[in-house]
């Protein structure tokens, strides 16, 4: 039965309300259904477990390659050397160690970029792909720490803790050892910049790792200008290949970058609403009842029209 007022008219039926939102009540944390959907992007999806024991499989084939390959040749020159001359066993582990402090740095600006350009995010998690670009940059320090501080056992130039530490102050090619030891200052601050990043916040710390970029090309002209391997096939091959991929993935950025960006400005000149003029009615000789000109805002006037 319909419900009647003092006049004994119907009422029309109250509308049914949908159930109200525990997340929209202050005081309350906000439902599942009320939270705000987050942004499509690359979802973790991780590789296959048979594809993941390939790669392992394969990984080790080639470090066993490698090390079979070397080892024996590389020993057996290293116990000539300790035989006959062990002052050069210093200078052989400087190259060594100035070699893998190179790769891991390079390893961890390609991370770095794969991170940037979220290439990794569907196969590995990104805190752990980002712990792992921290690690890489502290073993890269260490190594070039180590590179430095064994130089002062080489006999082959004299080498003093002044000479290390000072840019540009060092007996042999001081103008490339000076970019390399600059180059290890930056990498020191940008390893330590990974500690103070809450702190300095994330916008300051991102524009600090435009560091890198310096970092990388100033450790690969140490290395080239520097280095007695420099003419070596394999050491061009080391230097060339992360290189190559550290300019394809930079340029890679820049372009999604822009294109995101201009894909961005035109959705948004797309939906900005287009300008509406004002209309004026106006009599049939150009003027309103009143006998004057038309104002350009006039309102609009409703009733007959007086010539």
């Amino acid at each position: 039965m319909l419900p009647f007022d003092s006049n004994r008219s119907p009422l029309p039926p109250r509308p049914l309300l949908p159930p109200r939102d525990l997340g929209a009540i202050p005081g309350r944390a906000p439902t599942a259904a009320s939270r705000p959907s987050r942004a499509a992007g690359p979802v973790y999806r991780g590789l296959p477990k048979l594809l993941r024991f390939a790669l392992w499989v394969a990984l080790a084939i080639v470090a066993g390659g490698v090390l079979g390959a070397t080892a024996p040749t590389a020993l057996r020159r290293l116990g000539a050397v300790a035989a006959l001359q062990p002052g050069l066993l210093a200078w052989y582990t400087v190259r060594a160690l100035g070699f893998l402090a190179y790769l891991v740095v390079a390893g961890s600006v390609v991370y770095g970029l794969l991170l940037s350009t979220k290439i990794l995010d569907a196969i590995a998690h990104r805190p752990v792909s980002f712990a792992l670009h921290k690690d890489l940059a502290i073993v890269g320090l260490v190594l070039a720490m180590l590179h430095a501080v064994v130089l002062l056992a080489d006999q082959s130039f004299a080498f003093t803790p002044r000479a290390i530490l000072v840019p540009f102050a060092s007996p042999y090619a001081s103008t490339w050892v000076g970019i390399g030891q600059l180059t290890f200052y930056g990498l020191a601050v940008l390893t330590a910049s990974f500690y103070v990043r809450r702190q300095i916040g994330q916008r300051a710390w991102r524009l600090l790792h435009y560091l890198t970029f310096l970092t990388f090309i100033g450790a690969t002209a140490h290395g080239i200008m520097s280095g007695s391997d420099s003419g070596a096939n394999w050491a061009f091959w080391v230097y060339l290949v992360p290189g190559a991929a550290a300019v394809f993935l930079l340029t890679y950025r820049i372009v999604v970058s822009i294109s995101a960006r201009l894909s961005r400005s035109e959705s948004e000149r797309s939906a900005a609403p287009a300008a509406i003029e004002p209309l004026t009615l106006r009599s049939p000789g150009g003027r309103v009842p009143s006998g004057r000109p038309a104002a350009p805002f006039e309102p609009p006037f409703v009733g007959p029209i007086f010539d």
